[in-house]
């Protein structure tokens, strides 16, 4: 029950279930007050379309001679803020979740704005291929095709913690030094890594996929449908946005 996505690690479902044990114990369960996957999807697609609208806002503003780098910037950090808070507190998912969707969509506008007057027509291929990645998987995880087992996890965990660790080294020195990262630029080397990475992120797709189903089946509380719904946002941004970095570098070379 691991995944790598920070809204779905173990300890979380874990406790959250085991806490309700106690209760589950003492009465009848309702099964109308438990983690359904049908209402997991509707509470997705409801963050889906907080954060286009919000993205909207910033997008607009772009497009209409007006600089949006402070909603843009400070979107991102409450963005990150609420997920820190829910991933401690998953009971506030149902209040922290919609405002995610809706602080993230004003850095996602912003940023979409940035690569879509670089390379008019990127926002499109990236949102395309954003939607189509994860029709694939999911259609592959429904029907079983794949099967997420424990060294499945495993190596997509270590795949995505050396990611970030690389990211993060990198991006530390090249603050204080004159180091450009191997990812920078638009080489076969830095889009073959940027290719990586997009494979990585929709492999934990699955991961999430298997972590809102283990929390079905464990009768989690009603709440942990909007976290399983935060935690599949986090990584649908993290993919749009690999992808519009992947597309740059590929329009950048033409």
């Amino acid at each position: 029950m691991n995944s790598n996505n920070p809204f779905f690690k173990s300890k979380t479902f874990t406790n959250t279930s085991r806490a309700e044990e106690t209760v589950h114990e003492a009465k009848v369960i309702d099964y109308n007050q438990t983690m359904t996957v049908s209402g997991t999807i509707n509470k997705s697609f409801l963050m889906l379309l907080l954060l286009v609208a919000s993205a909207a806002i910033t997008w607009t503003m772009t497009f209409n001679g007006y600089n949006p780098i402070v909603l843009t910037i400070g979107g991102a950090i409450v963005g990150l803020v609420l997920v820190l808070i829910s991933s401690f507190k998953p009971h506030l998912s149902p209040y922290l979740a919609p405002g995610y969707a809706v602080f993230e969509g004003l850095f996602i506008g912003g940023l979409s704005a940035i690569f879509e007057v670089m390379y008019p027509g990127i926002v499109i291929q990236a949102v395309s291929c954003t939607f189509v990645t994860f029709m694939v998987c999911f259609g592959l995880y429904k029907y079983q095709i794949v099967k997420v087992n424990e060294r499945f996890r495993s190596v997509v965990i270590a795949a995505t913690l050396a990611i970030a660790t690389y990211y993060l080294i990198s991006w530390v020195i090249s603050m204080f030094t004159s180091f450009v990262p191997v990812h920078y630029g638009n080489s076969l080397m830095s889009i073959g890594i940027s290719v990586f990475v997009i494979v990585i992120a929709a492999l934990n797709l699955f991961l999430d996929f298997d972590q809102i189903d283990k929390g079905v089946q464990e009768k989690m509380p009603k709440y942990m449908e909007w976290y399983g719904a935060m935690g599949l946002m986090i990584t649908l941004v993290w993919l749009y946005v690999e992808f519009l970095r992947l597309l740059s570098k590929i329009s950048s070379r033409d």
